[in-house]
């Protein structure tokens, strides 16, 4: 029996047409880890894992913990925005504060 999170795993990778194997790939975890996820309930993932998994799925950590919410919400999406955002290097984030100014005008 698959959990809410399994649920919310196996909804985005959908919704973003991923197979198990190209997420796995993606967030670097085994295809049969994921398969589990998704489809067991004893499955409780670190950190690491799900901070890897919200990353490759373009959503927050906070999103698979809150048993609440269905479908991601605008906060989980500039959540996920933002820590990408950190991992730029200084040239490409300067790139970004200028597309945004051009947006604003």
């Amino acid at each position: 029996m698959a959990t809410r999170l399994g649920e919310k795993i196996r909804e985005l990778r959908k919704g973003k047409n991923l197979t198990l194997e190209a997420l796995a790939a993606e967030a670097k975890l085994s295809k049969s880890y994921l398969w589990e996820l998704e489809n067991r309930e004893s499955q409780r993932p670190s950190a690491e894992k799900l901070a890897a998994l919200a990353d490759a799925l373009g959503v927050s950590a906070n999103f698979f913990i809150e048993d609440d919410v269905r479908i991601p919400e605008q906060r989980h999406l500039d959540e996920a925005f933002y820590r990408n955002y950190q991992k730029l290097d200084v040239g490409a984030k300067e790139q970004l504060r200028k597309i945004l100014d051009a947006l604003k005008k």
